[in-house]
């Protein structure tokens, strides 16, 4: 009882935490697992899907009111879904450990991601104050670009659990810096679901994910999420992001140094 008490505790602040900052998925849940003893494949793998039950409301919204951009998600999947089914086969094969190549490639991932919190205004251009009008050119090279991007998140975010949505988001904007926050966002966190229940689905038919554990963490991850989301624009963002961006990049180096 006082185990699944905690785990439903770590969901529900990881969950406020996503629906505050809109950071939180893999990058808070995944090292928190790693803390617990829980072996690296099995915490990647449910994290994953902890990540798609959790962001998928926002997600849905977003659609729903059409602020995601769907020739970009498109493109993006192109390239990372094929690049996550491969890199699972890849991992089934190879005699390296899985255990070692996730753990390197999460300490990188969780170093990313805290760096484009650091400096997420320096990395990111401003979005243009009609950026909801604006108009979008989606030139050969850009459409390559995307494809490209969206091959390295999948072989990242199915490796780690990590990256889908902070790094995914500066790789958006870098890109499309025409396309604003809001629907750069919002194709964000489109992609990031659909790659997330893909891989984690992956892991599962690997028997890389625990259900039980999932359910725990879920069960109190979205109502946390809907409170977070509703204190979002209450809170300081540069001064949450800041600190959280640190301790990413910390636990980074610390995974890197193991």
């Amino acid at each position: 009882m006082h185990a699944l008490a905690l785990l439903m505790g770590l969901g529900a602040a990881v969950g406020f935490c996503i629906g505050l900052t809109g950071v939180g998925g893999g990058s808070l849940m995944t090292p928190i697992l790693l803390y617990l003893g829980i072996p690296a494949p099995t915490a990647i793998g449910t994290d994953l899907l902890y990540a798609t039950l959790t962001k998928s409301g926002s997600a849905l919204i977003h659609w729903r009111h059409r602020q995601i951009q769907g020739t970009i998600l498109l493109t993006q999947l192109m390239g990372s879904i094929p690049a996550a089914l491969l890199t699972l086969n890849v991992i089934s094969i190879i005699p390296v450990p899985n255990t070692t190549i996730m753990l390197h490639v999460l300490a990188f991932m969780l170093a990313m991601t805290g760096a484009s919190l650091l400096w997420r205004r320096r990395l990111i251009p401003a979005a243009p104050s009609h950026d909801e009008t604006a108009a979008l050119v989606l030139s050969a090279k850009r459409l390559w670009l995307t494809w490209f991007s969206g091959v390295l998140l999948g072989i990242l975010v199915t490796l780690s659990s990590v990256g889908a949505g902070a790094v995914g988001l500066v790789l958006m904007m870098k890109l499309y810096p025409e396309l604003g926050m809001h629907r750069s966002t919002a194709t964000d966190i489109g992609h990031a679901v659909i790659l997330s229940a893909v891989a984690g689905i992956g892991h599962g038919i690997a028997h890389h994910v625990d259900l039980h554990l999932l359910a725990a963490l879920t069960c109190t991850s979205i109502p946390a999420m809907v409170i977070g989301t509703r204190l979002n624009h209450k809170t300081p963002q540069h001064v949450l992001r800041t600190i959280l961006g640190g301790i990413l990049l910390l636990t980074g180096m610390r995974f890197i140094l193991i």
